[in-house]
Formats: C-alpha cells, sequence, structure tokens
C-alpha cells in the first residue's frame, strides 16, 4: 500500500470532501472540507475482542495551530499499534493518561493552595479581619490607619504560624519607646482581638497549634510604672473654677494685644472648646456623642437634646437613643453654641460644614494646651504647645473630656442621686435579665430631668 505523502495532503482540495486516504498499518484519513479549508482526521483502526475499534491520531490541515504534522501522526499511530501489539487498548491508555495527567494537576494546585494557606501572613489575616471580624463607629477607620502605621509594617508580611511572643513585644516596645502608654494598650488589645477571632476560624486557627502569642505578653511590663490603665482623674470645685477663670483670662489677653500680634503668642481657649467642656460636664455625655450633635436633635424651647443609637457607644443592636434633659446650665451652653453654628446643621461642624468635626479635635485641643505631660520632643506642626489648660499647676496630672463625665457623674453622687439614675444619665446599657427590660419601660423622665437639675445648680454655684 502506497504511503500518503505531504505533497498529497497539500493538494486536496473542496471537492476531495469525504474522501478516504489509506497508509500502512491501518491508518485511515477521512478528507474534510470547510469554511476554514481543507484537513483530514486521521485514526488508526484495530481489533480489540472481536470489534474493531478506531483511535485518533490527530488531524492535519493546511492551517490551524492545532493542526498535526504527517509525522507526528504517523508517531501516535505507531504508539497506538503498540499498545495494541502489547495487549493494551490505546484508546483506555489515553483515557487513563488523560486522567493521571489531571489527577497530577490537580495535586499540584492542591498543594500550592496547601503552601499559600500556610503562608499566610499576619497582613492576610488583618484585611479579612478587618472587613469580616470586627465593626467600629468609624467603619475601622482608625483601626486600618494604627495597624498601617505601627503593626504591618514591622510584621504584616510575616506567616502567621511562625508569629511569636517576641515579635508582638518587638512591635509594642517601639511604640513604647515613643512614650505612647496608651498607644501600646490601644494596639496590645486589638491585636488580641484579631488573634483570638482567628483561633475561632479556619485557616487561621491551623496555623496558632502553639497557642495564640498574645496570650504570652504582659503589656503592665511595657509600660511606665506610672501609668494608670483606667483612669480616676476627677476635677474639683476649685479646679472647676479655676478652668473658668483661665477661659475668661485667655480671652482678655488675646483681645488685649495689638492688632499686628493677634495671630503669635497668647491664643484664646474656641468658644465652641469651652461650650464642649462645660457641656460634657453638666449632661455627662461622651465627648463623641456631643461633637456629632445635629441641631435637629436639640430642642431649645422644651431645653432636650436626642443623642440618637447611632452615635453612642455600644455594640450594634445594643445601642439606645439616649434623651438628655438640659438644665438652665447646659441650655446656656447650647444656646450660647447656636449663636457660632446654629445656621449649618451640626452643632460642631467641619471647616467646610458639609460634616461634624472629628470626634477627637476637642481632646487633642485640650491636650496640646497641657504640653508638660505629652513627652514631645518638639510642638506638632500647627498644634498648640502650652501649658495654659494645666490645673492646680500640674499636681493631679492631665484632664481631659471624658474626666469631666466622670466628675459630673461624681458630684450627682454627691447630690444624692441613685446610682441607677446616674447610669442612665450616662446612657449605661444597665444590666439584668431580659424579661425584665422586655416587659419593664419606664423612661425615668423625672427622675432624670431631676439629677440634671441638680447638677446644673451646684456647677453654678461653683462658677458664682
Amino acid at each position: 500500500m502506497a504511503k500518503i505523502t505531504v505533497r498529497e495532503l497539500e493538494s486536496l482540495t473542496v471537492e476531495d470532501n469525504g474522501k478516504t486516504l489509506r497508509d500502512d498499518g491501518n491508518l485511515i484519513g477521512k478528507v474534510i472540507a470547510r469554511q476554514k479549508g481543507v484537513s483530514v482526521s486521521f485514526y488508526y483502526r484495530f481489533k480489540w475482542d472481536g470489534k474493531f475499534k478506531d483511535f485518533a491520531c490527530g488531524t492535519w490541515a493546511k492551517t490551524g495551530s492545532k493542526s498535526k504534522s504527517l509525522s507526528e501522526i504517523r508517531a501516535e499511530h505507531r504508539n497506538a499499534s503498540r499498545s495494541v501489539a502489547e495487549g493494551i487498548d490505546p484508546t483506555s491508555a489515553k483515557k487513563a493518561a488523560k486522567i493521571e495527567a489531571q489527577t497530577a494537576i490537580a495535586a499540584t494546585i492542591a498543594e500550592a493552595e496547601r503552601q499559600a494557606a500556610e503562608n499566610k501572613t499576619i497582613e492576610d489575616l488583618f484585611n479579612e479581619w478587618v472587613i469580616d471580624g470586627v465593626s467600629r463607629q468609624d467603619g475601622n477607620a482608625e483601626l486600618r490607619r494604627s495597624f498601617k502605621k505601627d503593626i504591618l509594617p514591622a510584621i504584616g508580611k510575616k506567616p502567621l504560624r511562625t508569629l511569636t511572643e517576641r515579635d508582638l513585644l518587638t512591635v509594642l516596645r517601639a511604640v513604647r519607646a515613643r512614650g505612647l502608654n496608651r498607644t501600646v494598650v490601644i494596639l496590645y488589645n486589638d491585636i488580641g482581638q484579631m488573634l483570638r477571632w482567628a483561633e475561632k476560624r479556619k485557616p487561621w486557627r491551623s496555623l496558632m497549634i502553639d497557642g495564640n502569642p498574645i496570650d504570652l505578653v504582659d503589656v503592665l511590663t511595657l509600660l511606665d510604672n506610672d501609668y494608670q490603665e483606667e483612669r480616676d482623674r476627677l476635677l474639683s470645685p476649685s479646679e472647676i473654677r479655676e478652668l473658668a477663670d483661665i477661659f475668661v483670662r485667655l480671652e482678655h489677653d488675646y483681645e488685649a494685644l495689638p492688632a499686628g500680634r493677634k495671630y503669635s503668642g497668647i491664643r484664646a481657649v474656641s468658644s465652641r472648646v469651652q461650650c464642649a467642656a462645660w457641656i460634657c460636664l453638666s449632661t455627662l455625655c461622651r465627648i463623641g456623642e456631643l461633637l456629632k450633635a445635629e441641631w435637629k436633635n436639640v430642642d431649645l424651647d422644651k431645653g432636650t437634646w436626642l443623642i440618637p443609637a447611632l452615635t453612642t457607644k455600644g455594640r450594634k443592636g445594643k445601642r439606645q437613643d439616649h434623651h438628655v434633659f438640659l438644665s438652665e446650665f447646659a441650655l446656656r451652653q447650647f444656646k450660647r453654641l447656636k449663636t457660632e453654628t446654629g445656621d449649618g446643621p451640626y452643632c460642631f461642624p467641619s471647616r467646610n460644614g458639609d460634616c461634624h468635626v472629628d470626634t477627637k479635635t476637642v481632646s487633642k485641643l485640650i491636650g496640646d494646651r497641657q504640653c508638660r505631660f505629652k513627652k514631645r520632643s518638639k510642638p506638632l506642626s500647627g498644634r498648640h504647645h502650652d501649658d495654659s489648660l494645666v490645673l492646680s499647676d500640674g499636681a493631679k496630672g492631665e484632664w481631659t473630656p471624658h474626666d469631666l463625665r466622670r466628675t459630673g457623674a461624681t458630684m450627682m453622687q454627691e447630690l444624692g442621686v441613685t446610682l441607677d439614675i446616674i447610669d442612665r444619665c450616662q446612657n449605661h446599657l444597665l444590666a439584668g435579665s431580659k424579661v425584665r427590660r422586655h416587659y419593664l419601660h419606664h423612661d425615668y423622665a423625672k427622675e432624670k430631668t431631676e439629677a440634671w437639675r441638680l447638677l446644673g445648680d451646684r456647677l453654678m454655684h461653683i462658677l458664682t
């Protein structure tokens, strides 16, 4: 039988469609004419278990990337013929080889995925945790900022399975070296929350088989000996009077400056900051809740202020609206504030008025005027740097807006207000049985109004 030649194949035309070509050893070609051109599909016909079977050896075509050469087709035919001679069905052998190849690929992919899972990094964990594992009122913005500044640059690329106590200590000590005790505590708590979340979930759980390294870190050993995590700073009546006198004196000294020196030296405390301080003290509100306040929720005629649940502190689903009944003292501060910011929606608007100011603004402004407690090597750009708001000559340490909330609550206690009512004035979510909370819905408006009135009268007495 004459062998098929390449020239013979190249001479085929559409008129040869359906023609059968034969080569030695039962290699058969079927001519197929399509729009793309003429091609020949080759197969090897052999007898197996008394029946004829065909084994595809490939397709030759004048054009096309999938076309096989005649020599490649003959090589495929020889391999198939050899398998038949050895008692092996080439079709089954080809399927088995394909299955083995697919199995090898799957094994390679599985191994790659296993190695990728084993080498998941701290940054991988953080990126998943910050989306699925934690939800804070600022949309986790501060969490992202602090990790990107202090944690991820140091250990972000480190595989979680290799994370050790020493790694965490190195990171926290670097922050402590900048004199930031409070930041060390915050980072320690945030890292701990992230790792404890990972302990309960795949694939992170399997990467912590040696335990949670944060459990081996004693944060107290990293802090100054005199550092107090739980603040107990209270402002005495004399310090409250001193604070009011400072506000007045700074305003007077600033107004007395010549016109050309208004922006150097003495600077008065913003009236908005003054109002914020007195409102925190007289209503026991949190500074963050106050700075988010909107005028639509303040009724100066009725003397009420609604703090919506959305802006209060607490977990989702456990926040509650808080109704504040303003004393004459607190109402006076809101009216003073109204003259400045009442044209916009926010009580404490940002510079462009599109939103409220950052919730840390007042704390920073007050802290910047107590610089002796900040341990800064140099003033921060664009910030105050003096001791104009230090009280009692610094004998009792720094004071913060949150200390005003604590001071007001303590004054209520001294005035005979019950602890239960003080908790309600502070908008604490009270513990107790679910049944009790379900059935008992008295709002204690009368009792809270009286508590705030007593506190307001006491403050006016102190400042008079």
